[in-house]
């Protein structure tokens, strides 16, 4: 039966990178945040929800701007922009479906961009409520490893990288009895960002296949 677990943390980002940069948008960028204010106004972003920031290298420059009462922001810069849910549930699908499409239609009409590669980012902090974080990645230990100690680590990190895709696994105990769980997904630019949500979707379900976990309420 699998164990079970609960999420305290989950934040899921989504990156796209610009076809070409953009780099009148690093001195004019009140025409995109007004379409962007007007884009989210269902949701009924303030001022002082924005933020602007100078600090980086100039490609890390921008405005973000939070939207509160969806637990999101959205940034852009000359080369990129990024959406940021935090928490994520996965039955919110459709609503951050919505609001990176509303964002990105905005941005796209006020300042011109056309989107090139997109990056999806989803991490979680996982924490056992009946075992030891220890015993759910012990399996993933190559027995040689194993074999130098009679105890367990006390910290034990996996990280796999392919072409396009990124997981990592990490007990290293930054979260009491807990397991940092991530994946990272790069995807051209034919992928819809419906299916793009889906597939990070999958991916997590994976995971915990993988993992023997399953979520309960806290």
């Amino acid at each position: 039966m699998p164990a079970s677990i609960t999420i305290p943390i989950s934040i899921f980002e989504m990156t796209v990178l610009y076809a070409k940069p953009e780099i009148r948008l690093l001195a004019d960028r009140m025409g995109a945040v007004q379409e962007l204010f007007t884009a989210f106004a269902p949701w009924n972003p303030r001022v002082d929800d924005m933020e602007v920031l100078t600090a980086g290298k100039p490609s890390e420059q921008g405005i973000k701007i939070k939207i509160p009462n969806q637990n999101a922001s959205f940034f852009f810069g000359p080369t990129s922009c990024t959406l940021t849910k935090d928490p994520v549930r996965w039955s919110e699908a459709a609503r951050i479906f919505d609001l990176l499409d509303v964002s990105l239609k905005a941005l796209s009409q006020a300042a011109g961009v056309t989107y090139g590669r997109r990056t999806s980012v989803l991490s979680l902090h996982l924490q056992p409520t009946t075992i030891s974080f220890r015993e759910i990645l012990r399996k993933f230990m190559v027995n040689d490893i194993l074999a130098l100690d009679a105890k367990l680590p006390k910290a034990m990190a996996i990280v796999a990288r392919w072409e396009s895709r990124r997981i990592t696994l990490d007990g290293s105990a930054q979260l009491a009895n807990g397991i940092f769980l991530q994946t990272e997904r790069e995807f051209d630019d034919l992928t819809s960002f419906e299916d793009l949500i889906h597939i990070t979707f999958q991916d997590e379900q994976e995971l915990f296949k993988l993992l023997d976990v399953q979520e309960v309420d806290a």
